[in-house]
């Protein structure tokens, strides 16, 4: 596990009321409930935003590049992903968007959805390979890489070694740039991605990409879309603009859209951070083996449901659906003998466990045993009062030496109550905190 992992979902201490939506939430636990606000562990977290999606309180965040990024380059490339087109209500044209990002102050505008279709392009010729494991997992979604890293060892193999459409698409509106405009030089230009989740921009302040990092920045689908939007409704004639993907490309946005482009039905498409978990443990033991093809998005509908867009996820399908109806299957397919060796991993998703009880071996199995014997001496209950999302949790914190054991209300009020240290003194406190309804006359003898 990379120490110095930049994470994209931050917590304003301020704005936390301590409640335990995010804690119950959470799917790798990676929160806990501490001095009355969240803490959040870094090496747990795997920037899926659901925590964004519950707070109330608005105290989780995601953190990306403001549109001011602009100015920091002579020529700036916008690459939005294909769920940006979901965001708009009675849209019957990309182009309106494409103009919209020009008038922004974008010099150009490459569509992530055009590298969706050469990924589907070669995911088509790779699963059909003999030498690989399968089923194959797709590698667009970070937040799914990175939860297979951390937490299934065996199946970081069957992940695609080929870089996700961002970096493809990147990759490409670089070089047209180069290309077109030989007097600017590669610091002089921007590539930017317009991001509908906190997942990929982490995976571009990590350069999970390496060398071939042509990301420069990130802003988020829902700064771009208020930016836009009032450019947008003062467009009276169609845009001369078009958009250059087809239904394939945008289809990628939603959940289904990257399996049904393979042309195979021996797929599994998955969305929702818990259901996909439950399909990594089918096929981590082996349940599911007579599949090709895995799509796993973490948001519910794809990534039209990242933490950083606008519309309903469901709505935003809905509007892709009707978007698709005139486009072409796939603009973009490449030659047969096409074959982007560019565009593969330097290596393989390694497994980088987040954490170890102990760097000795017996260290770890004693303590293992002391938490399998704390957790049967709690309640079960997983209430979460104790600020851990589990039982099992916090066994683990309390042998950890990062939380106590009388931190467990449900056990503390089963002592006082066997004690009978209740009656007097909690009763006085109770009073002082909050009076009885009879003494601030809030009671009266008339029920009726």
């Amino acid at each position: 596990m990379k120490a110095d992992y930049k994470h994209s979902v931050s917590l304003d201490i301020e704005k936390c009321k301590g409640c335990t939506a995010c804690l119950k939430r959470c799917p790798t636990e990676a929160i806990r409930i501490h001095d009355g606000h969240a803490v959040i562990n870094s090496a747990r977290c795997i920037d899926c935003g659901e925590c964004i999606k519950v707070c109330s309180s608005k105290a989780k965040r995601a953190t990306h590049d403001s549109l001011s990024v602009l100015n920091d380059y002579k020529y700036t490339v916008a690459l939005p992903a294909p769920s940006f087109y979901g965001q708009f209500n009675n849209l019957d044209n990309i182009g309106y968007i494409i103009r919209g990002l020009l008038d922004l102050g974008f010099d150009d505008v490459f569509e992530v959805a055009c590298a969706a279709e050469l990924v589907s392009a070669y995911t088509r010729k790779y699963i059909n390979r003999d030498n690989i494991k399968k089923p194959v997992i797709s590698s667009a979604c970070p937040t799914i890489t990175r939860l297979i890293s951390t937490n299934y060892p065996y199946l970081c193999e069957n992940i695609m070694p080929i870089l996700p459409p961002i970096d493809i698409a990147a990759l490409l509106a670089r070089e047209k740039v180069m290309e077109e405009h030989p007097e600017l030089s590669p610091e002089d230009i921007g590539i930017i991605f317009i991001s509908p989740c906190p997942a990929k921009v982490s995976y571009v302040k990590n350069n999970f990409a390496g060398e071939r990092n042509y990301i420069s920045a990130t802003v988020s689908v829902r700064d771009v879309y208020f930016a836009i939007l009032e450019k947008m409704n003062k467009y009276k004639e169609e845009p001369l603009e078009t958009t250059e993907a087809g239904i394939v490309g945008i289809g990628w946005a939603s959940t289904g859209g990257e399996s049904s482009a393979i042309l195979n039905d021996r797929y599994l498409a998955a969305d929702g951070i818990e259901n996909c978990i439950r399909v990594l443990d089918r096929i981590d033991s082996a349940d599911i083996t007579t599949l090709d093809f895995v799509e796993l998005n973490a948001c519910s509908g794809g990534c039209v449901g990242g933490a950083m867009t606008v519309a309903n996820p469901y709505i935003a399908q809905a509007r892709l659906q009707s978007l698709k109806r005139y486009l072409p299957v796939s603009p973009n397919r490449p030659a047969s003998d096409w074959i982007p060796d560019q565009y593969f991993h330097e290596k393989k998703v390694e497994y980088n466990p987040y954490s170890s009880l102990s760097p000795d071996r017996k260290t770890a199995m004693r303590m293992m045993c002391e938490i399998e014997e704390l957790t049967g001496k709690l309640p079960g209950l997983d209430c979460g009062s104790c600020g851990a999302p589990s039982c099992m949790a916090f066994a683990e914190d309390v042998v950890k030496c990062q939380a106590r054991a009388d931190e467990c209300t449900v056990i503390l009020k089963r002592i006082l109550k066997e004690k009978e240290l209740h009656s007097e003194v909690l009763e006085r406190e109770f009073e002082r905190i909050w009076p009885s309804p009879e003494k601030k006359g809030k009671c009266g003898d008339d029920h009726s």
